[in-house]
């Protein structure tokens, strides 16, 4: 058993197992909510060439900002709507009708609106000419071709994802998801649906750890949880590895009997087991079997989401290359009192609304309705053991918060 962990001592742990994932090409289609791996250049400026910014008339300026509020009457010599390549110069004494988007004819140096004139099509009267350059979209004057479009660690959202577009990509390097067996064990549990007996419950981690693992951008795969067997744990554990980039278990790893998953792998000696000083979640292990990273949470389901939120979110976000793995924290004034014992970080379930967070329920970690109540983890430091109503508190803002 090793000494006592600090949280930032075990997520230093957890963090060196994960190497940044491997590299991968993929279609634009496929690239919503992932990371960029390297960075993007833009193929072509944006704007790719001078347009306008509005439906007018493209015009010398010289020729029709010089006439005040007087009206200036001049041919329509071309018409020019989006989409038109053959656009011709702009010959003295003219103007060309063009559409908002449209490629903007060499010698034309401003657009007056359709509303400040009467809309002629053979000729037009310019009753009010804007100033010069008015409702023109140079070239390049939102990026410059060559010049770096999305930068590596972007995630890729729907306007990255349009850009990228816009800039002529087709395909993105991300990092591949990290691919994650979640193995639940203990002989008390049985798959929802069916019958119990005395003394069973429904098992609930695997489902929810699942859930954890693809919010945080990685591939779960449940495992189906085994009996407290260590033979036939450590068999089906490394029949599943060779696919695998991470496993993570819950339960079977506290200090009594029977803690099948800490007997397991004590046999060989890669994975390390111990305490960190936080509540809940504070019997925790990580190593390696077979190569493979192996992260070890403690069986009663709060424990198990709030140490996979602490601990295993981050790193799996780090890996995918997210330059900023953390889930957003913010202040926020008590709406009670609350206590927490002294030595020990504690991650109460809270309700967060406009500044002002309520506590859920308990400290208990078998509380699993008040956790699917909550929003937020009130964070209380090891030092201190109570807090007043109004005092203001650390959270951790989680699914929910900010709708």
């Amino acid at each position: 058993m090793c000494p006592v962990r600090t949280v930032e001592e075990h997520q230093a742990v957890v963090n060196a197992l994960l190497p940044a994932s491997p590299e991968e090409t993929v279609p634009l289609a496929a690239a919503h909510g992932r990371v960029l791996a390297r960075d993007v250049v833009a193929r072509v400026p944006l704007p790719g060439f001078d347009n306008s910014a509005m439906d007018g008339y493209a015009a010398r300026w010289a020729e029709v900002g010089g006439a005040g509020h007087s009206p200036v009457r001049l041919p329509v010599a071309e018409d020019i709507p989006a989409g038109r390549t053959d656009v011709v110069l702009l010959e003295p004494g003219t103007v060309h009708r063009i559409m908002t988007g449209a490629p903007l004819p060499p010698g034309a140096d401003v657009v007056v609106p359709v509303e400040s004139t009467d809309g002629g099509t053979d000729v037009v009267e310019l009753r009010d000419c804007p100033p010069a350059g008015s409702h023109l979209r140079r070239a390049g004057e939102d990026i410059a071709a060559g010049t770096v479009a999305l930068a590596a660690g972007a995630p890729l959202g729907a306007s990255q994802l349009g850009l990228a577009a816009a800039v002529g990509a087709t395909g993105l390097p991300v990092r591949r998801r990290p691919r994650v067996l979640v193995l639940s064990t203990g002989s008390e549990l049985v798959a929802p649906g069916e019958e119990l007996a005395p003394g069973q419950i429904y098992e609930s981690n695997s489902t929810l750890l699942a859930a954890a693992v693809d919010e945080a951008g990685g591939l779960p795969r449940r495992l189906h949880f085994v009996p407290d067997d260590v033979d036939q744990f450590l068999a089906t554990v490394r029949a599943e590895l060779a696919t695998a980039d991470l496993l993570v278990t819950s339960g079977g790893v506290s200090a009594g009997a029977y803690e099948v998953v800490k007997d397991a792998f004590r046999t060989l000696g890669t994975v390390e087991f111990g305490k960190v000083a936080m509540q809940p979640g504070g019997p925790q292990g990580a190593g390696t079997v077979d190569g493979v990273p192996v992260i070890t949470l403690p069986g009663n389901p709060v424990s198990a989401f709030v140490s996979f939120e602490v601990f295993v979110r981050p790193a799996l976000r780090r890996a995918l290359g997210h330059a900023d793995p953390d889930r957003l924290r913010v202040p926020a004034r008590l709406a009670g009192p609350l206590r927490s014992p002294a030595g020990r970080r504690q991650f109460l379930r809270g309700r967060y609304d406009g500044g002002v967070v309520s506590q859920v329920g308990g400290p208990g970690s078998h509380l699993v309705a008040h956790l699917a109540r909550a929003n937020c983890l009130v964070v209380v430091p090891e030092d201190v053991t109570g807090l007043p109503a109004g005092a203001e508190v650390d959270v951790v803002l989680i699914e929910g918060a900010l709708r």
